[in-house]
């Protein structure tokens, strides 16, 4: 009688073992990104935001958000603080806007080694977004689909800083197409899945 009990006992000790085990291989492949349905890795995100604070000496500020659609990406800005006209509008390699001057963010984000040029060509930084056109009042309006930037996989823009420039992007001096200095700066963070 003792034995069946000692076995019972030693049979139900395994159960729960093997049950935690089971639960916390759950718990480690989730927090992995490898959860029970593979085509939908919840790293992913179809979002994206970054808000620009302005530099030192200047009065830019606004928000850019990212959205995957069909066709690429859509970049919808709001920017205020601006002189009147174009002003260069990039995606930097480092999100990083801590120095004064957001020198810290590097340059265009190039990881295909491309040269710099505008987005509607072949040739360009992935980071290219041409410009931003400021009105009398200083505001300024930009929206569309990008093609080559991504928010998620191997050149993903997440993590990267979006930068406004005091010049006109001539979209073809390489590699700054001329824009001039830094006038605000924001790290792109991923928002949400709905």
């Amino acid at each position: 009688m003792a034995s069946k009990h000692l076995e019972h006992s030693k049979t139900i000790k395994i159960r729960t073992a093997c049950f935690l085990m089971a639960a916390w291989l759950g718990i480690f492949l989730t927090a992995c990104g490898q959860s029970e349905n593979p085509g939908k890795n919840p790293r992913e995100t179809s979002s994206a935001k970054a808000v620009l604070l302005p530099t030192e000496g200047s009065d830019v500020r606004g928000v850019v958000n990212f959205t995957e659609v069909k066709d690429g990406v859509k970049i919808v800005a709001h920017i205020e603080g601006l002189s009147e006209g174009p002003h260069g509008f990039h995606i930097h390699e480092h999100g990083d806007c801590s120095a004064p001057d957001a020198s810290s963010a590097g340059g265009h984000y190039n990881p295909t080694n491309k040269k710099h040029g505008c987005p509607g060509d072949e040739e360009r930084h992935v980071g290219d977004l041409g410009n931003i056109v400021a009105d009398e009042n200083g505001s300024a309006h930009y929206e569309r689909i990008d093609s080559v930037i991504r928010l998620n996989g191997e050149h993903s823009i997440i993590g990267k800083a979006v930068i406004v420039h005091e010049k006109e992007d001539d979209c073809k001096t390489d590699p700054t197409g001329d824009a001039g200095g830094r006038m605000a700066c924001g790290v792109i963070t991923p928002l949400p899945n709905q």
